[in-house]
């Protein structure tokens, strides 16, 4: 039976993109007949707090869905100072190393990032358990932070390129989500091999049924238009072009959910409050299994990021489960994401990055346009399944480590 070890800050219960992709690829794993073993902390994400039934303990293990899931303490600071934060990723590089030590070799070690630091503890193990390491990239760290402004000081940077540089020469293959950070990495490391795992959906997603009434709770008529932005309310989102369409929109029937936690969530809700913006409702993080409940309700899903370079490579997660369950997306990010999804899927309309004037003028013909916006969200929908189905993705990557083995 072929082993692998996962190895990741982030795992479920916790909600999010690399939560729910990586309990995705574990639970197909061991269908697969594969010895799964997630190596991973107490959850703590995004609300900054350990969850209820975790707290006070060293180590944890538990069985979620079939998988083996071994935990570990992290430092979970209340601030989101940078300090704070370096201890919170050291905090676990360090646990995480010492479960791995004591615990059985696997012959695949795979490492998510970022955290770009968690990559010390898997090479250091793969080295000394003489395992392969994978190290799946989903977001180019440390380029990402410096572009977004997130981390300035020249030092600290030069170290992290550095710390990359290690990683990527003694990992045995690279994964990246996006083609670009597959091409990213394949230019400045020519030697090394790497792949394309994409992101995706499990087609069991479009059976959850939520038991509650999405619009009545945020005070929407069943025949008004809702735009729905669902994920983690960060920086690079660059979600105050939402607050700026919809202050053009406010005398329009056409409403704004900002669904999840994050770190502008309180600014956004001051500003929100500011302008007097009462088609704006924000929503709390709720559970995965309550997400296609929302995301039904909605009337289209909008994806903005910051109009950076950096993220004409990207792929927002978020943009799999709207379009499974035919909802037309209005994409604000350039490159990959619009070529796949607007160019060749025909799965919504695009709207130029942070440009507010442009998502309301896109948002109002959506509305004003229900059968055109129902055929995009139709065809969405027949190109998410047929071209990023979770399953045909994982069986292509467990081919293609069972070819390089050989």
């Amino acid at each position: 039976m072929t082993s692998i070890s996962i190895l990741t800050q982030y795992y479920p219960p916790e909600t999010g993109a690399p939560q729910n992709r990586l309990h995705s690829l574990a639970r197909f794993m061991v269908n697969q007949g594969f010895e799964v073993r997630v190596f991973t902390a107490m959850p703590n994400y995004p609300t900054n707090r350990v969850k209820e039934g975790y707290r006070g303990k060293w180590i944890f293990d538990e069985s979620l869905d079939g998988v083996s899931v071994l935990r570990s303490w992290i430092f979970v600071p209340q601030s989101r100072g940078i300090v704070a934060r370096l201890l919170n990723y050291f905090s676990f590089v360090v646990t995480s190393f010492f479960r791995l030590l004591f615990n059985s070799r696997s012959e695949f070690l795979l490492c998510e990032s970022p955290p770009l630091f968690l990559g010390l503890t898997a090479v250091i193990i793969a080295r000394l358990k003489g395992s392969k390491l994978i190290f799946n990239v989903s977001d180019l760290w440390p380029e990402s932070a410096e572009k977004l402004g997130l981390v300035t000081n020249r030092a600290a940077l030069r170290l992290s390129y550095v710390l990359e540089k290690w990683i990527y020469k003694n990992s045995w293959l690279i994964s990246g989500q996006t083609q670009g950070i597959v091409a990213n990495i394949s230019g400045r490391f020519p030697g090394k091999r790497v792949v394309w795992l994409p992101n995706g959906i499990d087609l069991e997603f479009r059976n959850k049924v939520s038991l509650t009434d999405w619009r009545m709770h945020w005070g929407i008529r069943p025949d008004e238009f809702v735009v729905l932005y669902a994920g983690i309310i960060g920086y690079a989102q660059g979600l105050e072009v939402i607050l700026e369409a919809a202050s053009r929109l406010v005398n329009e029937p056409i409403h704004f959910v900002l669904a999840g936690d994050g770190p502008e969530k309180e600014r956004l809700k001051q500003r929100a409050q500011e302008w007097q913006l009462t088609n704006v409702y924000f929503q709390d993080n709720v559970p995965k299994q309550e997400m296609a409940g929302m995301i039904q309700a909605c009337s289209v899903f909008v994806v903005p990021l910051r109009k950076l370079e950096l993220f004409k490579g990207a792929i927002p997660s978020k943009i799999f489960e709207p379009l499974a369950l035919a909802k037309p997306i209005v994409l604000g990010v350039e490159g990959e994401a619009r070529e796949l999804f607007i160019d060749q899927g025909s799965a919504g309309l695009a709207f130029d990055p942070e440009n507010a004037d442009d998502l309301s003028i896109k948002l109002k013909w959506l509305q004003q346009n229900p059968r055109e916006s129902v055929l995009l969200g139709e065809l969405g929908e027949q190109y998410v399944l047929k071209m990023f189905d979770r399953s045909k993705i994982y069986k292509t990557f467990l081919d293609q480590l069972n070819q390089l083995s050989e």
